[in-house]
C-alpha cells in the first residue's frame, strides 16, 4: 500500500477574522470556517468515490479551531469513528507577546517593516510572555503534564519546526511506514513546517509558502517517505489558488504578507 498522508489547514478563526495574531490562544472558527471545514470533508469525500483514497488515523493539534476542522470533515466523510490523536506539538506558531493583539495595530506601532520581520522571518521570533502571563501556556490546563521547559513563551518557524518533528518521526511517519492512511488537520505554521520537512525547502524559501485554509493536500510516498509524486490540492485549481492568494494577502491590511 501507498504510504498517503493528506495535510488539512484548519478553516477560519474568528480573530482570523479579526486580524488577531491567535497562535496558542484558543478560539473557534468563525461561521465561514466551519462551512469551509465540510467543504474539505466534501472534498475528501469526492476523493473516495472517485479514487478510494480513505483513511486509518487522524491527527490534531489540541486547539479547538484544528480539533473542529476535523469533527466537521469526519462527519461528512461519516468516518466520526477513525482514531483521533491529539498533540500539542501540532499547534500553531506560539506568537508571544503579539498574541491577541490586531496585526494593524501593531504595524502603526512597530511599522510594517518590523511586523513583517516578526511575521515572516524564518528565525526571529517575537517577545515573548513571561511564565505569569495569561498567554503562557502554563497557564492552561491542556499543557498540565508537558514539562515546562518544552513549552514555548514565543516561536519562530524555525522553532515550530524543532518542535514538531519529533512527533513527525514518532508518531505519524511509523504509522505512514506501517502502511495507514493518515490525515493531519493542523495550522498554517505547523503545516509549514511539516511540508518543508516533506518537500526539502529551503529556510529562505519556506517563508513565502502560503497554504489554504480548508483545502486538503495530498502526499503520496514512498517507502522511505519521500515524494512518489508531486503532491496536490483537491478541489478547482483556481479555487484554490484565490483561497492560497488571499491568505497572502490576509495582511495587506497591516502592509505585509500573510502568515
Amino acid at each position: 500500500m501507498v504510504p498517503t498522508l493528506v495535510l488539512l489547514r484548519h478553516g477560519e478563526s474568528t480573530w482570523n477574522a479579526e486580524n488577531r495574531f491567535t497562535g496558542w490562544t484558543d478560539v473557534d472558527l468563525s461561521a465561514a470556517g466551519e462551512e469551509e471545514a465540510r467543504e474539505a470533508g466534501s472534498l475528501l469525500l469526492r476523493e473516495r468515490e472517485a479514487c478510494g483514497l480513505d483513511f486509518d488515523t487522524v491527527h490534531t493539534s489540541v486547539l479547538t479551531r484544528a480539533v473542529r476542522t476535523a469533527d466537521l470533515a469526519l462527519e461528512v466523510m461519516s468516518r466520526t469513528w477513525l482514531p483521533v490523536r491529539r498533540h500539542w506539538r501540532l499547534n500553531e506558531r506560539h506568537y508571544g507577546a503579539l498574541q491577541g493583539l490586531n496585526k494593524s495595530e501593531m504595524a502603526e506601532r512597530y511599522g510594517t517593516e518590523q511586523v513583517h520581520l516578526w511575521r515572516r522571518s524564518y528565525d526571529v521570533p517575537p517577545d515573548p510572555v513571561s511564565e505569569g502571563d495569561s498567554r503562557h501556556p502554563l497557564s492552561d490546563a491542556r499543557y498540565r503534564l508537558v514539562p515546562a521547559s518544552a513549552l514555548p513563551a514565543t516561536e519562530c518557524l524555525a522553532d515550530v519546526v524543532a518542535r514538531l518533528l519529533p512527533y513527525w518521526e514518532d508518531a505519524i511517519a511509523p504509522e505512514l511506514l506501517g502502511g495507514r492512511r493518515v490525515l493531519v488537520v493542523a495550522h498554517g505554521n505547523s503545516l509549514r513546517a511539516l511540508v518543508k520537512h516533506l518537500e526539502k525547502i529551503a529556510d529562505d524559501e519556506i517563508v513565502a509558502l502560503n497554504i489554504p485554509t480548508g483545502v486538503p493536500r495530498v502526499y503520496e510516498l514512498g517507502d522511505r517517505l519521500e515524494l512518489a509524486i508531486e503532491p496536490r490540492y483537491l478541489g478547482d485549481a483556481d479555487l484554490v489558488e484565490a483561497k492560497a492568494r488571499a491568505v497572502a494577502a490576509q495582511a495587506s491590511r497591516d502592509g505585509t504578507p500573510g502568515s
